[in-house]
């Protein structure tokens, strides 16, 4: 044992130990940072990887040869996660922030990385997207919060923005997008949204959009249900709405029509523009998963329609609601595995093509109706249709005499427009003329006016009134 007097000098040396190795600690953390920071990071994003299957469908598909389009606020190709991945569109927020300013496409690299991030240090580290081996075309339309631009892009017109979005959508058509996907919403519909959307449902390509964060606000807890979020509520869009780590609807996630499918939105790991990693909430990142499944399918299966993909995630769910389907989690959280499995059947059942033709009609057009049968002409036939033209020739015969001996009986023609046929006789004809709303005049056209006691035509009683012929 020490003596007494040699305790405080031991206590001085081991405070100086003590010292010297929590500042070597921390060096050494220091130096180590990011990585160990990124691998905590993939630890924490396994719970949103199993939620959805992904594991299981990365053996069949990981999006190999597809373009997400993401239509955001644009994304940063030089973070870490998704070096090499993306291809940079335009920007059409005409707020003119550089991409290089601090805070431009935060929200949007958030979104490309979890719809096609591939890690780093040998992909084991940082975040993994749900289709890792996709493309990302990013097409800024959007500003964040935090962009040196966004009081900018508050000013500007909502129909401006609408306009903007539109041309976004034909830009990914015409830019070999298979998926899009839209972490956005506005509270109309737009015309010329529409017609873009259709355009690029004609084109072969799966659209999906985030049915909003407007679950929590007084309005939905006063009618039950949020307001409608576009695109999400447009035809042909599958609409995403978030669940939690437990798997139930998120607080904030849109209750409405539009939601068709859950993904996980509460506390995803996700990367930003700056490189960080951030835990992002809403139903943007569940879009954005779902986005990310949708091209593992559109990988696999690049021939299957846009319906037909929705199909086989809206039909493989895991935790559908009691009934099927409810406005609160849509038809179930994706299942990506059991999505690819269906996708797999719905291509082995897809109908072929038939000639140019037959595709312009519905049901096949005149081609696909079977020709009718004709049997064989007897005899017997032969006289029958002999004795029916017979009777049709003698019903023409006595028509004709008829006429003959009307001519002969002399008619009484009124003088005046007022005047009306004598008894016995036909109906006077008095052309009148008639205008139409707004001004313009037609011609005159005949109507015939029945008065008391005259016989109707074919020898029947007239209507009362007048009978327009």
């Amino acid at each position: 044992m020490l003596s007494a007097a040699a305790r405080p000098a031991w206590r001085r040396h081991l405070s100086l130990a003590c010292l010297l190795a929590v500042t070597m600690i921390l060096a050494l953390s220091a130096i180590t940072a990011a990585p160990a920071r990124a691998d905590s990071v993939r630890d924490d994003q396994q719970w949103v990887l199993n939620a959805i299957n992904l594991p299981a469908a990365w053996n069949v598909s990981r999006g190999q040869g597809v373009t997400v389009a993401v239509i955001d606020s644009g994304v940063n190709p030089n973070v870490s996660d998704l070096a090499g991945s993306v291809i940079s569109g335009p920007d059409l927020t005409d707020v003119g922030t550089p991409p290089d300013s601090p805070g431009w496409g935060m929200h949007g690299t958030w979104m490309a990385s979890l719809i096609a991030g591939h890690g780093h240090d040998g992909g084991g580290s940082g975040v993994v997207g749900a289709a890792p081996l996709a493309r990302v075309l990013s097409i800024r339309v959007i500003t964040d919060h935090s962009d040196p631009g966004y009081a900018r892009y508050q000013r500007e017109s909502l129909s401006f923005g609408q306009r903007q979005l539109a041309k976004a959508i034909r830009y990914a058509v015409t830019h070999g997008a298979g998926v899009i996907s839209m972490s956005l919403g506005y509270s109309t519909s737009s015309r010329v949204v529409r017609s873009a959307l259709q355009d690029a449902l004609d084109h072969n390509i799966v659209v999906v959009a985030s049915s909003g964060n407007s679950g929590d606000t007084p309005a939905a807890r006063d009618k039950g249900h949020a307001p409608y979020s576009f695109p999400a509520d447009y035809p042909g869009v599958l609409g995403v709405a978030a669940v939690n780590k437990a798997g139930r609807r998120a607080y904030f996630s849109s209750s409405n029509l539009s939601v068709e499918v859950t993904a996980p939105g509460v506390n995803v790991p996700a990367q930003g523009s700056d490189g960080g990693y951030w835990l992002v909430s809403g139903t943007s990142p569940a879009c954005a998963l779902t986005a990310g499944v949708a091209a593992l399918i559109k990988s696999r299966y690049p021939d299957l329609a846009p319906a037909r993909i929705r199909q086989a995630i809206t039909t493989t769910t895991r935790g559908r609601p009691g009934g099927g389907y409810n406005d609160r989690v849509g038809f179930g959280t994706v299942d990506a595995a059991a999505a690819l499995t269906a996708a797999g059947m719905l291509a082995g059942q897809a109908p072929r093509r038939r000639s140019g033709l037959a595709r312009r009609h519905f049901g096949g057009g005149p081609g696909a109706i079977p020709p009718v049968p004709i049997g064989p002409r007897g005899a017997g036939t032969l006289v029958l249709l002999c004795l029916l033209g017979a009777g049709c020739l003698a019903l023409v015969v006595a028509a004709v005499r008829r006429l003959v001996v009307i001519r002969r009986v002399p008619r009484h023609a009124p003088d005046g427009p007022g005047e009306t046929a004598a008894a016995g006789s036909s109906p006077a004809l008095t052309p009148v003329s008639a205008r139409p709303e707004g001004g313009a005049r037609r011609p005159a056209q005949p109507r015939y006016t029945w008065q008391p006691g005259l016989t109707g035509r074919n020898g029947l009683p007239p209507d009362q009134g007048e009978a327009e012929e």
